[in-house]
């Protein structure tokens, strides 16, 4: 380091940022947590009926992953992880990894209740415990 102070996401020219996330990035942590996700945009807003294209979607779960164990599901909308808010993929990128270093955490996901009946979503909060080997 050449002794720059990063604050946030200031950072001085030149100088590369600390916390930087691509959304590829975040698709492979999301794959490495056991879901295959994208960004919430307007077809996806529409389709869910969400009030703005905010989270992530999920398209996928990897059977017999963290997320699956931790009954994350397809469709949902990740909103939050460890009470920090996801508002796009690099949010999603940077939460779950630094949540897959610990034991345990939580996923907060809008989703739908019953799968046959999508007039019935709500938040979920899903218990991510320790890796299974």
């Amino acid at each position: 380091m050449s002794g720059l102070l990063f604050v946030g996401s200031t950072f001085a020219a030149g100088a590369v940022q600390i916390d930087a996330m691509t959304e590829e990035e975040a698709a492979r942590l999301g794959e490495e947590f056991g879901i295959v996700v994208g960004a919430v945009d307007e077809d996806i807003q529409k389709e869910l009926k969400l009030q703005k294209p905010q989270g992530v979607a999920v398209f996928e779960v990897i059977g017999n992953s963290r997320a699956d164990y931790a009954g994350i599901k397809v469709r949902s909308v990740i909103k939050e992880i460890d009470k920090q808010e996801i508002r796009n993929m690099a949010d999603f990128g940077r939460a779950i990894k630094k949540s897959m270093k610990e034991c345990n955490f939580t996923v907060g996901t809008y989703e739908p209740a019953d799968p046959g009946d999508p007039v019935s979503w709500g938040v979920n909060f899903h218990f991510v415990g320790c890796r299974r080997d």
